[in-house]
């Protein structure tokens, strides 16, 4: 029986056609997990080169254009001016720790007239209420304020929020809700403030250098393409064996044990009827 043959018949031939379709599938889904860790590596390499750096004036580094540079990603900044405490808002289901809070964000207007948004840090939800017990007042009057550099976020489909906070740092709701006009492109995550106040929100901490298991789950992805092949060439062979009418030793030592338990049996019988 020729392997060709068996191979492209139309039982075999669907099988092949399922193996490949699988196959695709599993490479898009490698692709997928070697693209999240490119984007861990980049974010990675965003951290190490910028977090550390010197502060600078914000509008060195802000200078307008439609989109933020992902590369200011984590860059200090300082800014000198006042918040407007009266539009403080909270950022809704924001986890730290294994807990959910809220992140408490406030308009801040420079001596320039920009209007940012900070982020002061985060505080829990209450012990029995949808909200936190204590939201820490801003200092009032001048104040100089170093933070880090954060793109706003996109809004959530389905996602509200209600009277006084926001389902995501989402800079141009984040205006529409307050009425300032903030900077639309990114906000800044408070590092420390001058004068002092106590208590403030939990500071955001340093992001953790991990790309996450996404290269294994690449190498998983392909390995399981490759095994849809092995498993359909193992098959066609058993087949082919089948065919030809070959057993596999432990199926023959099967068979040979079976028939000598039936044979000695058969003589048992036989000698008791001779009886």
């Amino acid at each position: 029986m020729s392997v060709l043959r068996v191979a492209l018949s139309t039982r075999w031939l669907v099988g092949l056609v399922i193996t490949v379709v699988f196959a695709l599938i599993t490479t898009m889904f490698g692709l997928w997990q070697w693209d999240r860790r490119g984007q861990a590596v980049a974010e990675m390499e965003r951290v190490e080169n910028n977090y550390d750096q010197a502060p600078v004036a914000i509008d060195e580094l802000l200078t307008g254009g439609d989109s933020f540079d992902e590369d200011l990603k984590w860059r200090p900044v300082i800014l000198e001016g006042e918040y407007r405490s009266e539009d403080q808002l909270l950022v809704r289901t924001r986890p730290r720790g294994g807990q959910v809070g809220f992140d408490v964000v406030v308009p801040f207007v420079t001596e320039g007239g920009q209007a940012y948004l900070v982020s002061r840090g985060w505080v829990p939800t209450g012990e029995e209420q949808d909200g936190p017990d204590l939201v820490p007042a801003a200092p009032s009057g001048a104040v100089s304020l170093e933070g880090r550099l954060l793109p706003g976020e996109a809004t959530i489909d389905g996602r509200g929020a209600p009277e006084g906070q926001l389902a995501t740092i989402n800079l141009p709701q984040a205006t529409s809700v307050t009425g300032v006009e903030l900077y639309p492109h990114a906000y800044v995550a408070m590092a420390s403030e001058s004068p002092p106040v106590s208590p403030t929100p939990l500071l955001q901490d340093k992001p953790m250098l991990d790309e996450g298991p996404h290269l294994s789950y690449t190498f998983q992805w392909y390995l399981f393409g490759i095994l849809g092949f092995i498993a359909w060439g193992y098959l066609l062979r058993e087949e082919l064996r089948r065919r030809k009418g070959i057993t596999r030793p432990e199926a023959a030592s099967k068979a040979r044990s079976d028939q000598d338990f039936e044979d000695a049996l058969m003589d048992r019988v036989d000698a008791m009827e001779r009886r």
